[in-house]
């Protein structure tokens, strides 16, 4: 099936995922994610998120510890997350960028739980009526190395090895699946595609979006 009749397949009839990978099951690739999100928006996904993650990841921890210096339940939220975070033996790339995508909703006033969800590893998780999620076993999103991603109940991709990985790849499926944003995340999704990936649908920023957009261009 070429591109356009199976985005028009998508698109137009609505399919449920399980029927989609029934029909091209290459969405469980990781590479083939990649490859039709650049497809649909001619953007490269890792490539353009990574670079303007990365760039704005400096100016966020700035950020986040000046929050968190306040009182309040974000002050609160983001004093704890930074405390795991400089406890991490190893301060690389990888931990920064999932303190950022950690800190994004709770700076953003959003609750990500039923996004970034966890399991003990001695028990099957409960996936079923699971619209978009990451799941990994233990409580520590820094250290934990294995991550997968469930859509509408249905276990799309595994053994991702890092948050970030594994959080492009669901924001990669939701172009791919033609679905909405995670309800309670809008404002963490939005930021992601008109701030990191420049993908711009012509709205208005919500004034939190906009203000932390602000805040980041500072020097």
């Amino acid at each position: 099936m070429s591109f356009a009749l199976r985005r028009q397949d998508i698109v137009k009839e609505d399919l449920p995922v399980k029927d989609i990978l029934t029909s091209w099951p290459a969405l469980r690739m990781e590479s083939q994610v990649f490859a039709e999100f650049h497809r649909i928006t001619n953007v490269n996904l890792r490539n353009q998120f990574y670079s303007e993650l990365d760039r704005c990841t400096p100016r966020l921890i700035a950020l986040l510890r000046q929050k968190a210096l306040h009182t309040g339940k974000m002050a609160l939220a983001l004093r704890k997350l930074l405390e795991t975070y400089d406890r991490q033996e190893e301060n690389d790339v990888n931990t920064r960028r999932t303190l950022f995508l950690r800190a994004l909703p709770i700076y953003l006033r959003e609750d990500a739980s039923e996004f970034f969800k966890t399991y003990n590893h001695e028990e099957e998780p409960d996936i079923a009526d699971t619209p978009v999620a990451l799941f990994t076993t233990g409580e520590n999103y820094f250290s934990s190395d294995s991550f997968f991603l469930v859509v509408e109940g249905e276990v799309v991709v595994r053994d991702l090895p890092r948050l970030p990985d594994a959080f492009i790849v669901s924001f990669g499926l939701i172009y791919a699946f033609n679905l909405q944003y995670p309800k309670k995340l809008i404002h963490m999704f939005t930021f992601v595609q008109k701030v990191l990936m420049l993908l711009d649908d012509g709205k208005p920023l919500k004034p939190c979006v906009l203000n932390l957009k602000n805040e980041l261009l500072k020097n």
